[in-house]
Order: structure tokens, then sequence, then C-alpha cells
């Protein structure tokens, strides 16, 4: 089996396939009996802007949990998991649709890039020349810019195991495609397990070097069906420190504790507690939306990142990543504008996110973790979300 060569030291550079699935139970983990083999099954999901077919795979894993998948986006559409009496939900927002899609979708569900998060003043210098990116958000470049892979089509190919149903995505991304120099080729494998886990695998190789940081941008609401907020969600992450942001909410390049601040989250803490506190932080997100810098005591490898309870429930989330920090956003700029799935309108802070990622405006900072893809290299990352339920 070929291994990743490894650039410079920071970019995250393991060969997937190696990594195992998170699969250690706990006293919460969902231990429903296994009754029939995973499925993968496509139908047609509408057509994209430009006329191209947009497909969806449903996922479905021993456990009667369900997965649904389009190409366009590579969008995570439904998440369907069970409470502490067994019923099913879907817990991530979304569309029912492609017209809620080509709206003015927050990224519901999407994977960003080739940039996921934000650049500075949408530039950045590599190997001595600027390049320049569209700015989509105020003055800075975000998730890739203004027709980001998030509003592009991936092909798609089905496969399933004996313990896992899932779906291969495949998009080129053509040099200078946003700004971005270099051919990009890149592949993203969902997986749902037996395991009650949704697998994500992410995989590049270019041909001019290029800054990379591939991510998902599921909105959760563990309470199903988003029809309420998410301020009495537990979380809790594995992060001492994270990096401050300017009013623009680019990194000042800082990294600082958050011991004795409102982002201490290294015990379990309802996301409302302290989102309105008095801190300036918290005054330039409108709420969190900052990258958390991991702990991560056993290297480089698959790591436990986050912890999430809904009490009302019982439901939980468990993040594991290969990357160094996680984005955590708590649905700041969601208004009540947005009509999603069965009609209901998701308002301020109905859903959340856990961004996996390498840092905001890495290219920007040379104490940063590189994100530079230089030819002959390979981009693998994983991050692995574990459902299960509180006893």
């Amino acid at each position: 089996m070929l291994l990743a060569r490894r650039p410079r030291a920071g970019l995250v550079l393991l060969a997937s396939a190696l990594l195992p699935l998170a699969c250690t139970r706990s006293a919460d983990s969902t231990d429903t009996p296994a009754t029939s083999a995973p499925t993968v099954t496509k139908a047609p999901f509408g057509t994209a802007p430009g006329g191209k077919a947009v497909d969806v795979y449903t996922l479905t894993n021993s456990n009667g949990l369900r997965a649904r998948i389009i190409t366009y986006g590579a969008i995570v559409q439904s998440l369907e998991a069970p409470d502490r009496n067994g019923h099913l939900d879907d817990v991530v927002l979304g569309f029912d649709d492609m017209k809620g899609y080509e709206g003015n979708s927050p990224y519901f569900g999407a994977v960003v890039g080739r940039y996921g998060n934000r650049i500075a003043r949408g530039k950045f210098t590599l190997d001595g020349k600027e390049y320049r990116l569209a700015t989509n958000d105020g003055p800075n470049a975000l998730h890739g810019g203004i027709k980001g892979f998030d509003k592009v089509v991936w092909t798609g190919e089905p496969f399933h195991t004996d313990s896992s149903a899932g779906v291969v995505l495949g998009y080129t991304s053509p040099d200078m495609e946003e700004g971005y120099p270099g051919t990009l080729q890149v592949r993203v494998t969902y997986a749902l397990t037996n395991a009650n886990e949704l697998a994500i695998d992410y995989h590049a190789t270019t041909d001019k070097a290029t800054p990379v940081n591939l991510t998902n941008h599921t909105y959760w609401n563990l309470a199903g069906g988003g029809t309420r907020d998410i301020l009495e969600h537990q979380l809790q992450l594995e992060a001492d420190s994270m990096t401050p942001v300017d009013s623009t909410l680019i990194p000042t390049g800082e990294i600082r504790s958050v011991a004795g601040t409102p982002f201490d989250f290294r015990t379990a803490t309802a996301i409302g507690a302290r989102i309105g506190a008095n801190d300036e932080q918290l005054r330039f997100g409108r709420g969190y939306d900052h990258n958390f810098v991991l702990r991560r005591s056993g290297g480089a490898g698959l790591a436990h990142a986050a912890h999430v309870t809904e009490p009302t429930t019982g439901r939980t989330l468990d993040v594991y990543t290969t990357e160094p920090g996680v984005q955590f956003y708590s649905g700041n700029f969601l208004d009540g504008t947005l009509t999603g799935k069965h009609g209901h309108v998701y308002r301020h802070r109905y859903g959340f996110a856990l961004e996996t990622q390498h840092y905001p405006d890495s290219p920007n900072h040379a104490n940063f973790p590189s994100v530079i893809l230089r030819p002959g290299e390979v981009y693998d990352t994983r991050t692995v979300f574990r459902l299960g339920v509180a006893r």
C-alpha cells in the first residue's frame, strides 16, 4: 500500500485506508442489534444551475440509520438517528430539493474548498508570488470563493461492505479556479458504518503548489427536525486554546488559552451558557465562530475532538479527526429567513457546526500548521461523526 509522502511539518498527511474508524464503545453508544446488511441506493435529486443532473445517494446501515448525500456540493442532505426511545429523526439542517440549495444556502451540509474558512483580504503569497481570490465575506475570501466546491456537481460511485455503505465523490478543480493555482484532483468518501458513524475521508493531489483545507459544513441539531435552538446542547471540546480574531473574523496569529473565558469547553457546558457574555471575541463573532486548537496527546492520527449531548432526546455526537483544529460555529447568522426541510423555518441558532480543519488564514501565518500541498504529495485527512444515545 502506498503511503502519502509528507511535505514540510504541519500538513496532516495520513493514508486514510490505514486509519481505523472510531468504533470504541462508551456508555452512551447506540447498541441497536444489526438486522440487515448496509445498503446504498441512487436516485435523481434535480438539476443544478447550468443543467447538470444531481443525484442523491441514500446510505442505510444495519441499525436503520440513514444518510442522504447529494452530488451537488457533496452535501449531507439528511441524517436520521434515534433518540433514547428509538425514534428516528433528522439531525442536520438542509433543504428538501435543489431549489433551496440554489438559493442563499449558508453551506448547509456541504464540502467547502479549495480552502475552508477565511483568507484575509482574499490574498496570499506562495513561493514569492501573490495570488488574489474573490472576496465574498466582507473584505475576506470565505470557503473557496464565489463558486467553491459547495456549488459544483461531483461524480459519484456507490459502494457497500459487510459493515458500511457509502459513496465516493470526485471533482477536478482546474488551475486558477477562484484564483487558486494548480489543477486539484479531489476525492471525498462518505461511509455510514454499523457503529453508527458517518466517516468522511478527504483525498487530493495537485500539479502546482496550492493551499488546501477541506472540511464539511453540516449544521447539527440533535433535538431533531430543526425546530428549536441549540443553546441547551452540552458541548465538550478537546481544546486548551483557540485562535482569536479581529473584527472581520480573521485570526490575529495569537494562540490564546481558553482558561477563564467563555471559550472554555474543556468540560461539558451548555452552548448558551456564556454566549451572551460581555466578551470582545463573542461580539466579533456575534456568538461562537472561532477555531479551537485541538489537544492531540497521541500526535498524528485520528483523535477525539468533541462530544455533544442533547438533554431532551439523549442523542449524542462524538467527533474524531486527523485535523489540528475545529471551527465551532453557533448558527449566529441564521435569522428565520430560510425555510428548510418539511417547511421548518431555521431561526437564530437553530444549528451548530463543528468544522474540522487547519486554521483559518493559515497561508498568511507562518506560525500556523502548513496548508500547502505540492506536486508529488498526497492530501489525506479523515473525520468521523459518531452518533449515540445517553442512557
